[in-house]
């Protein structure tokens, strides 16, 4: 069994959908199993569609009509008759869509997002399982939540690994090639659970060890795993070989290729993860596995933006010591901020953080109350891995840094931007 994950980018318009059906040819389709994100910008286009119920419902309407129309215009293309059954299937995902936000009654942002934010990979993989079978790729489509059970922590949901082995193991057979979406499970009343952002990666390595799978391969825009983002930084070397050991890491500090979670599933089993363009199948891309460190060794750049960095110290200049340091990763984890960087000194605590779930000046008023608190929003966090001094140069360039720190294989640094 092999797990493909074609991610938002692979399947954003009708010629992303062709070119998938490409890649299986060229690949094969026997024993596959296709975990498929939302098409192109959709998650935050159904986000739109949470945010609107919540603060505008006078624009409600509107925000779903976009995403309706964006996926009729995918399905005109690919599609030549608009009496196919596929316009009805995705009709009626809508209207669940606009049944949902009618009959709810939960006032709770994070449930409401999961059940509405959901039908972007329903969507998604309804079209591409009924065009494969328009053009003979015979393919069964599933709906992954009835195999991935969930906690209900809405928008960051836990695996039930023994609920979703015992799933995956009684009701998946080999051979076939199934179609089926990433980032989406349920818990044990059966509403929809969200693994987070850029989740789909997860819900493949899941599967892989579940399923017990030869390999996982990530399909994406660029050639493989690059020691940079091509976005932010001008030179980006492709890496060909990297370690668990090594993957985890750059996915722990950020590398936007590989979702953090979805390696420690992999190298439980041993199963290697192939990074691959989906626009050049047949080149090696990267793979992931057993080994040490990475191929080439280049110094790999990594770029945190919209970083929050908080500087702490005593009102009254004693020490900060241990009670004062469990108190704060204490509220840290109450406020649900994701720590990315860490240093303290006597009287001193620093930390840079996501504020992704919005909930700093909530922090802030109750952290004033206890420390001396200065708050630089909108920073970038610079990691490099196997860093020298020319790489550390090429970053600072007259760039003010807040904080850095250094160990022997990675450097950090908060810049202010």
């Amino acid at each position: 069994m092999r797990i493909f994950k074609f991610g938002g980018a692979s399947v954003k318009d009708a010629d992303g959908v062709r070119n998938l059906v490409k890649v299986l040819g060229e690949t094969g389709t026997a024993d596959t199993f296709l975990v498929i994100s939302a098409m192109g910008k959709t998650t935050n286009a159904m986000e739109g569609v949470v945010d609107a119920y919540f603060k505008d419902k006078s624009a409600l309407p509107g925000a779903i009509q976009e995403v309706f129309v964006y996926h009729q215009e995918i399905l005109g293309e690919l599609f030549n008759s608009d009496t196919h059954q596929i316009y009805r299937e995705v009709q009626t995902l809508f209207d669940e869509i606009r049944g949902f936000l009618a009959w709810n009654k939960s006032p709770k942002y994070n449930f409401v997002y999961d059940q509405v934010v959901c039908y972007g990979e329903l969507i998604s993989t309804t079209i591409v399982s009924a065009y494969l079978n328009e053009v003979g790729v015979k393919n069964t489509w599933l709906d992954i939540r009835d195999f991935l059970k969930t906690d209900n922590k809405y928008r960051d949901a836990g695996i039930d690994w023994k609920k979703t082995q015992e799933k995956v193991s009684k009701g998946l057979d080999r051979g076939k090639l199934y179609v089926s979406q990433g980032f989406i499970g349920s818990d044990e009343n059966n509403f929809t659970t969200t693994l987070g952002r850029e989740g789909s990666d997860y819900t493949a390595a899941i599967l892989a060890y579940c399923m017990d799978a030869n390999s996982v391969t990530i399909w994406k825009d660029v050639p493989g795993v690059l020691n940079a983002d091509p976005r932010y930084f001008d030179k980006s070397e492709l890496l060909n070989k990297i370690s668990y050991r090594e993957a985890i890491e750059l996915a722990f500090y950020g590398a936007s290729v590989i979702h953090p979670k979805t390696l420690q599933p992999l190298q439980r089993k041993e199963i290697p993860l192939h990074v691959k363009s989906f626009l050049k199948p047949l080149d090696p891309g990267t793979t992931v596995g057993k080994g040490e460190g990475i191929d080439p060794l280049v110094p790999c750049f990594i770029v945190k933006k919209n970083q929050v960095l908080m500087k702490l110290s005593s009102l009254d200049f004693s020490f900060i010591v241990e009670d004062n340091i469990s108190d704060l990763f204490k509220l840290l984890h109450d406020y649900r901020m994701k720590v990315d960087m860490i240093q303290n000194s006597a009287i001193s605590f620093s930390v840079c953080v996501d504020n992704k779930f919005g909930r700093l000046q909530e922090l802030l008023n109750h952290l004033k109350g206890k420390f001396n608190v200065v708050c630089h929003e909108g920073v970038s966090l610079y990691t490099i891995r196997h860093f020298d001094a020319q790489s550390i140069d090429s970053l600072q360039n007259g760039e003010e840094v807040l904080l850095e720190q250094r160990g022997k294989e990675t450097v950090q640094l908060v810049v202010k931007q």
